[in-house]
């Protein structure tokens, strides 16, 4: 009776999942109206950035693609390997430079800058901060000296205490407020900065738990080497910890890339700021489902791009898997 009972059940499931994918098929390729999405993909990369510019974002973009597929499929030996890790550093530099202009390029400011390129640039921009800054107050949270300890311990505390929305909006509103007169920072630099010190104090939690992971006695075989404190935390602690808090600063990273939708609250068009602008145009009324559906899919291929390089980091990091 029971196994009769699970077999029903079973297919009862089947038909279900059956006739919502057939239904979500056919509303995908018949009664959806995706030119809300095709005739606004130059919008959605790069945002209002000059028309006869716009190559300097997608130049960057596909540069990040080309990075991209070339770490997770290229050799795993030879000079492209070598010459992996300083073409990933010089990426965000590069990538500001496209859209900035100088040196021999077209000035451009900041509120031409949008789409996709604005989302990458605040992502890579807030993690080149945050990670730095989140193992500065990792070790001073397990300093010996008690004021650098309570500092640290204070700020994280705080960090994780107040809403990211709140400190974004103390990035971009009250910021201005601190400088001396004449000095004014832009706003994608004032959130950038807001994304990293809020990232910062979630990041020092998990290098921290990565450090608690390392038992004494790697400290003890570095001292019996010869090594200062300095260069055992440097050489052997620090690294085995980054390795193990991977996973979760993986996950730092991907919820920064997805917090990077709360700049279109404060006037920044990045891919939330686009999608709320095309609905409001009397040509696009409606298309709710629509937009939102193709600003899903672009996060989530994002998101696994990102996870992905992190495996792939992981198992470089790992011998025992990479000898697998």
């Amino acid at each position: 009776m029971n196994r009769w009972l699970d077999r029903g059940i079973t297919l009862l499931l089947l038909a279900l999942m059956g006739w919502a994918g057939r239904s979500m098929l056919h509303w995908l390729l018949v009664a959806a109206d995706w030119s809300v999405v095709t005739t606004n993909l130059p919008l959605y990369a790069v945002g209002s950035f000059p028309a006869d510019q716009r190559w300097r974002p997608l130049l960057w973009m596909a540069a990040l693609i080309t990075l991209t597929l070339l770490t997770l499929l290229g050799p795993k030996r030879g000079w492209v390997r070598r010459w992996l890790p300083l073409l990933w550093i010089v990426m965000a530099p590069l990538g500001l430079w496209l859209l900035a202009g100088g040196l021999g390029l077209l000035p451009v400011g900041t509120r031409s800058w949008g789409g996709l390129t604005l989302t990458l640039l605040l992502t890579g921009g807030s993690g080149a901060l945050a990670l730095p800054l989140g193992i500065l107050l990792a070790l001073g949270r397990r300093s010996d000296l008690p004021v650098l300890r309570w500092s640290s311990a204070a700020y994280i505390e705080l960090m994780r205490a107040v809403p990211l929305i709140a400190v974004l909006f103390f990035g971009q509103l009250l910021i201005p407020l601190f400088l001396p007169p004449g000095l004014e920072i832009n706003r994608v630099l004032r959130a950038v900065v807001a994304f990293a010190l809020f990232a910062a104090a979630y990041i020092a939690e998990d290098v921290r738990g990565g450090l608690q992971a390392i038992p004494p006695t790697q400290r003890e075989a570095a001292a019996v080497l010869g090594l200062s404190p300095r260069q055992s935390l440097q050489l052997v602690v620090l690294p085995q910890a980054l390795r193990v808090a991977l996973p979760s600063l993986t996950n730092q990273a991907v919820g920064l890339l997805q917090n990077t939708s709360l700049m279109a609250i404060l006037g920044l068009v990045e891919l939330l700021g686009i999608s709320r602008s095309l609905l409001a145009n009397p040509a696009f009324i409606g298309r709710y489902l629509e937009v939102y559906l193709w600003l899903a899919a672009v996060y989530w291929l994002a998101c696994t791009a990102m996870a992905l390089l992190a495996r792939h980091l992981e198992v470089q990091l790992d011998p025992a898997r990479s000898a697998l």
